[in-house]
């Protein structure tokens, strides 16, 4: 019976060439085939390792088309690795669609780790939290970028984006009137020559960048601070769930309840459950 290729996922250099483990230099030296998100940046990479193996094109817009060739070489007993223009595949880049596919063929995936701006950038941040929620890119369009940064709010884990150079203003505009003033760190061009890692407040870290067009170049990883509140309340939210709990509870065991759920201060709770009681709509319907 032929033996099956495998597929291996190897991370790439984000910048400085040296970045590369010996291990994913193997890989890529011995595989059949290499499959690339852009070819003429993979073959700069391959070039300075001295590695000829062939290159496939596979990128976001024909990944569903292409991932069945590769599907052929793994079936056909040939090993493939892919890779991304930078960094670890999957990570806000493309390549879902193709691990997937070779997954459900009941072949095998072979992670090979390296390089990431996501860690590569949280582990010259300082930022002591042990959680961070990572969002990706920020929508473009402003309503549902605020949107996305509202649903983060009450967040108390670090926060992680990536930025364009285009829109990094617009986002720690954005940043600033959702999230507030809070700590925040960004790293730009990481590795390469003109690598930044700027750390201060949302507002002096946005001044620093108005200073220089020349530090708002390069790809963006933006690190926000978490919500600092011990206890997080919204008082919308409790007038709400106050609002369906009172008509059906005392008093005090709605506030008791809607305090554990939200995470509350009892007091704050029962305050606003007396307000609510005194309003007209609950007055009528006593």
């Amino acid at each position: 019976m032929q033996e099956v290729g495998k597929l291996y996922v190897v991370a790439t250099p984000i910048g400085n060439l040296e970045d590369i483990t010996l291990r994913a230099i193997t890989v890529l030296k011995r595989v059949h085939l290499i499959a690339a998100e852009d070819t003429r940046q993979s073959k700069k990479l391959l070039n300075h390792y001295g590695i000829d193996t062939p290159l496939y094109s596979l990128h976001a817009h024909n990944e569903r088309t292409h991932s069945t060739k590769i599907i052929e070489q793994l079936k056909s007993g040939h090993d493939v690795a892919y890779v991304t223009d930078a960094g670890t595949p999957l990570i806000s880049d493309p390549g879902a669609y193709l691990v997937r596919l070779v997954r459900q063929e009941g072949l095998t995936i072979v992670p090979i780790p390296g390089p990431s701006a996501l860690i590569t950038a949280l582990s010259a941040s300082g930022f002591s939290t042990p959680h961070f929620y990572f969002g990706g890119f920020l929508p473009s369009k402003q309503s549902s970028r605020k949107q996305a940064l509202v649903d983060l709010k009450f967040l108390t884990c670090s926060l992680v984006f990536y930025e364009s150079p285009h829109r990094i203003l617009d986002a720690l505009t954005d940043i600033l009137e959702v999230l507030g003033n809070r700590e925040l760190v960004i790293a730009r061009e990481l590795t390469k020559k003109y690598e930044t890692i700027k750390s201060g407040s949302v507002a002096a870290v946005f001044d620093f960048l108005m200073t220089s067009s020349e530090q708002r170049l390069g790809e963006f990883v933006v690190l926000v601070a978490g919500n600092a509140e011990e206890k997080i309340t919204d008082a919308r939210a409790i007038d709400s769930m106050l609002e369906i709990m009172l008509p059906e509870l005392p008093i005090k065991q709605a506030a008791m309840l809607v305090s554990k759920i939200m995470g509350a201060s009892k007091n704050e709770v029962y305050a606003a459950a007396l307000e609510l009681k005194k309003s007209p709509k609950f007055r009528e319907n006593e």
